[in-house]
Formats: structure tokens, sequence, C-alpha cells
């Protein structure tokens, strides 16, 4: 059960009631579907079932600019779904990357033979593709350019690994840095946001490589089961014959100095990160930017150091997940999180770390940048103990009772429908 695992973080619980009656909708407002023409609500259906984290996001962006980065969303989905199909052989997939900016332009092209979970993006197509051309033209060369540099990047690695450390930036570059490169010029384009977001690609970039080296450092377990290796050869030959040997337990120092060479390395975008923040001045770009940010590095801090790396999946609570995203709302805010997330690292740097100096030389750059000491911190909470028992008791209570009596109410309501 989700409250429990937020038993010790009292804020997490209020605001999990606060979420779950509907308090993020200022951040998270509902989109008005019945006015919407038939193809363009289909898009949003394929949004909401193919994005775990991004759906919601996109669906608060102010007015033309959602739809716009909607269809970029899934233009990409479908793109990396081609990607990501084993059973596609590589003489019929290195085509398809190359050239899939041009089916945008192709009323019926269309793809069924994929096996991928996301393959309606794919067989569904020409709806997307459809809404795609009634974008403004401005919108259109972004998408279609994007969609273009990213194809040709993921058809080079589909025949290379991701060698050197240069290469896993390179590698990042084309999967995610492209993205935030694109959904800059979209902001720009959109005058919601000033032409020097959509202008400086280094910080757009840094904005998706951080993001992409935080999921692949997550995903070791998952990817190295299913035979995908992305953690760089460079990083991780240092430490094992295989990236795979990671996951034995005899193994587990050299692994955890794998893995916090890689967190370091990826820390070292967080400084571009509050520098592009920074800029921002839409309420709703800044959400969608600043919280899977937030995110991002509450989750490197989870991994830091973290032996469940190597034996699961290290998820942030959901709590945890729903505070972020209803504090990040303003770059204040945005500071103190990412100040606190850093501190958390730093308390888990050890002395033996062969990383040590290089994880303590960013993350003193991340609190200098961040412009907040580790004394003007807000205190998290100002109860006493006995307070605090009592209020998590009475939470865990009240949520198990609203969640039966909705429960309850559901299966009343499903009864009477049939």
């Amino acid at each position: 059960m989700d409250i429990l695992k937020s038993l010790g973080h009292p804020e997490e619980i209020f605001n999990l009631f606060k979420f779950k009656m509907g308090g993020c909708r200022a951040v998270m407002p509902k989109l008005d579907y019945e006015s919407m023409r038939e193809t363009l609500r289909t898009c949003y259906v394929y949004l909401n079932q193919t994005s775990r984290s991004f759906a919601a996001v996109i669906q608060a962006l102010d007015g033309e600019l959602r739809h716009a980065v909607c269809i970029f969303y899934l233009v990409l989905r479908a793109l990396d779904t081609v990607e990501d199909d084993m059973s596609i052989p590589l003489d019929k997939k290195v085509p398809m990357l190359n050239d899939f900016h041009t089916y945008l332009y192709r009323d019926e092209w269309r793809f069924t033979e994929s096996q991928e979970k996301d393959r309606r993006v794919l067989e569904d197509f020409p709806t997307i593709s459809l809404e795609f051309r009634n974008l403004a033209h401005e919108y259109r060369d972004v998408i279609s350019d994007i969609c273009h540099r990213m194809g040709v990047g993921m058809a080079e690695f589909l025949e290379k690994r991701v060698g050197s450390m240069k290469d896993w930036d390179q590698y990042c570059h084309y999967v995610a840095g492209l993205v935030g490169i694109g959904l800059s010029r979209l902001f720009s384009a959109s005058q919601l946001e000033e032409p020097e977001v959509g202008q400086d690609t280094e910080l757009a970039n840094s904005m998706g490589l951080f993001l992409q080296k935080t999921n692949i450092i997550r995903d070791y377990l998952e990817d190295t089961q299913e035979g995908r290796v992305f953690w760089p050869q460079e990083a991780w030959s240092q430490f094992a014959a295989r990236v795979e040997d990671f996951a034995r337990p005899e193994n587990l120092e050299s692994a955890l100095s794998c893995l916090n060479l890689l967190v370091t390395d990826a820390l070292r975008h967080v400084p571009d990160v509050i520098a592009y923040l920074s800029r921002l001045r839409n309420q709703s770009v800044f959400n969608f930017c600043a919280i899977p940010q937030v995110m991002a590095i509450a989750t490197l801090s989870s991994c830091f150091n973290n032996p469940m790396v190597f034996q699961g999946v290290v998820k942030i609570r959901k709590g945890q997940a729903v505070t972020l995203m209803m504090d990040a709302t303003n770059m204040r805010a945005v500071q103190t999180i990412i100040a606190q997330y850093s501190q958390e690292i730093l308390h888990k740097v050890s002395l033996s770390d062969p990383s040590r100096d290089k994880t303590l030389s960013i993350l003193a750059v991340i609190q200098e940048k961040s412009a907040l000491s580790q004394s003007s911190l807000p205190s998290r909470t100002h109860l006493s103990p006995m307070y605090l028992s009592a209020a998590m008791l009475l939470a865990a209570l009240s949520w198990q009772y609203l969640s039966t009596t909705a429960a309850q109410v559901q299966g009343t309501g499903d009864a009477h429908g049939q």
C-alpha cells in the first residue's frame, strides 16, 4: 500500500490525500475532450496509453502548445517503438528509422508488423500524421527535423555499442537531448517563452541527458535481463569483465563503484538544468520541465550507492512523487528540492568510493548553483513525534476507509450499469 511507504514522511501522506481529493488540478487540469475533433481526441487516448509520466504534464500545457507537444511525443513514441522492436530485421529497421520523418507527410503510411506493447501508435499512424499536418508550420518544421535527426542517430547505434563516455553522451543526445532541443524550440515557437529558450541547444540538450541517464542507471537490471546494455563500457569495464556480472552478490562492491561513477556523471548536468529552468516564464511550461527534473534527482538519490539497483527496480515513493509534483512550481522551490537531494547524496558518499572526489566536486557546484545553504532549507515539519504518530495513524485509517468506500461505490455503480 502506497501510504504505508510514506509513514515516515507525514507531508507525503497529506499530499497523497490532497492528490486523491483533486488537489493537483491547478498543476494538472483536466482537458475538455468533448470539444475536440475525433482524430485529436484519439491522439490523447494514445498519449495516456503510452506515457506513464508525461501524459499529465503535457495535458497541462497552455493553448496550442499542448497539441503540438502531444503530437511530438506520439511521433517520437512511434519512432522509438520501431527502434525497440527486436522482431524487425536490421536491413528493414535501419531504412525505416532513417526515413521515418517522411512518413509524417504520407497520408496512409502505417506499420502493422510490430510486436511491441505500444504498436498501436504505428498501426494507427495515419491518425497521428493527420494531426501533425494540422499543426502550424512552425511546429511541423521542428517535429519533422527532430524526428529526422533522432532516426538517423538511432540507426547509427543499432550496430554499435555504447563504448566510451563520449558515446554515452552521444547516444543520450540522440534519444533524449534532441527531445529537449525540440521541446525548447516548440516553447519558443508558441511565444510562451522567449526565443533564447529555443536557441540555447546546450542547455536544452542537458535537460534531456539528465533524464535519460537517470533512466539508464535505474533500469540496469531490466535492460541486462533483456539483453540490452546502455551503461558505457568505458565505465563498467573498470570494475568487471562483463556488465552483467554486477548482478552477482560477490561483485557488489565493484557494482556500487560503477553505479556511483555513472550517477556522478549524470549529476554534472544539474547546473545546466538550473540555468535552463531559471529562464522559463510561462507557468505551464515551467511545471512541464521542472517536475521530471526533480523526479530525476530524487531517483538518483535513491539509486546512489544502493545495492537494490542490481536486484530490482528502484522507485521513489508515490507520496514522494506527488509531493514533488505539487511543490516544483517555482524556481525557489526547485532550488530547495535540488539542494535537499544533493545533500542526501553527499551523506551517502563513502570514503572508499573511487569517484568520491568527483562526486564531492559536482555536489559542491550544485549546492552553489542552487543558491541555498543547508541551514536555510525549510524544515519538513515542526510537529512533535507524538503528534506525528497520531496524525500518521489517523491518516492511514482514513485512507483505508476512503479506499474501501470508493471501492464499494464503484462496485455498486458497476452493478447498476450491468
